[in-house]
């Protein structure tokens, strides 16, 4: 499936540009090869300001200042998740190293008296 081309922000204020100084649509699609529809949708986000490099700019920045607030969100969840984790361990027992019985203790070996 091929991949859908993207143009520099210069060539499409260049295209929409040339629209406005008088070329047609079918003219500037077959010129740079796109499609009409394509030079319509930016001649309306040139006249919309969209084109701005100050516009692109700040879109940048929204999208890295919400990135950088998500992975925040992620540390501080994983920050409480390890403290949590090193608590449990604390409370919890180590096993000992001898074999011990609940009831009574260390088990106790038998008597060779017992195994008669």
């Amino acid at each position: 499936m091929p991949k859908h081309r993207s143009y520099a922000i210069e060539f499409k204020r260049q295209v929409a540009q040339e629209y406005l100084a008088g070329e047609t649509f079918h003219g500037l699609a077959k010129r740079h090869e796109i499609s009409r529809n394509l030079v319509r949708i930016w001649v309306a986000k040139y006249e919309a300001g969209s084109f701005d490099s100050d516009v692109v700019a700040a879109d940048i920045v929204q999208a890295q200042e919400a990135r950088i607030g998500a992975l925040e969100r992620l540390v501080g969840k994983l920050a409480l998740e390890n403290e949590f984790l090193k608590g449990a361990s604390r409370h919890v027992r180590q096993p000992t190293s001898e074999a011990t019985s609940v009831v009574a203790g260390p088990v106790v070996s038998r008597s060779q008296k017992d195994a008669d």
